[in-house]
């Protein structure tokens, strides 16, 4: 099956509306995290440019690394460490507009300069984290935490 990601235009809520549906139609049916969550990585980085793009997912109490779009990663973070630890951690999306400020952030590339990891749950339960950051101070807002929640709770039927 082939499928193409319509190319997306307009403001940064437009581009999420748009978004949301044709990751609904590609992960529909497609039972595989791992293909699913390395489509979703690539769509969120080609659609808004973001630095980094990817998934962690929690196996014996901390975080490792999946499928991602970027540069090198750090493979494991431990439960409450640095930003993605602090989502898994607290069950709350992190939005950091400056990662530099963050108390005890990991700094797998120094170009980061913000970041925000949202929490996916299954039961209640967090199974991963889905963590953008990006080359840019104060890149991200709650319109991006809104639909990236959305996302979060769409990708969470494949867990």
């Amino acid at each position: 099956m082939s499928i193409e990601l319509k190319t997306i235009e307009g403001s940064k809520k437009a581009k999420y509306e748009a978004l949301l549906p044709q990751i609904t139609h590609l992960i529909d049916g497609e039972p595989d995290l791992i293909a699913n969550t390395a489509n979703l990585a690539a769509i969120l980085k080609q659609t808004f440019g973001f630095f980094w793009v990817g998934f962690y997912f929690v196996k014996e109490n901390e975080l490792v690394l999946g499928p991602f779009q970027g540069e090198l990663a750090c493979t494991r973070i431990q439960y409450g460490k640095g930003v993605c630890g602090a989502a898994f951690a607290t069950k709350q999306t992190q939005l950091v507009a400056d990662v530099d400020q963050f108390p005890g952030h990991i700094a797998c590339s120094s170009q980061s300069k913000s970041e925000i990891v949202i929490p996916i749950f299954k039961s209640e339960e967090v199974v991963a984290v889905l963590d953008i950051d990006s080359d840019q101070l104060n890149d991200f807002d709650s319109e991006d935490q809104f639909y990236l929640e959305k996302l979060a709770k769409i990708i969470a039927n494949v867990f």
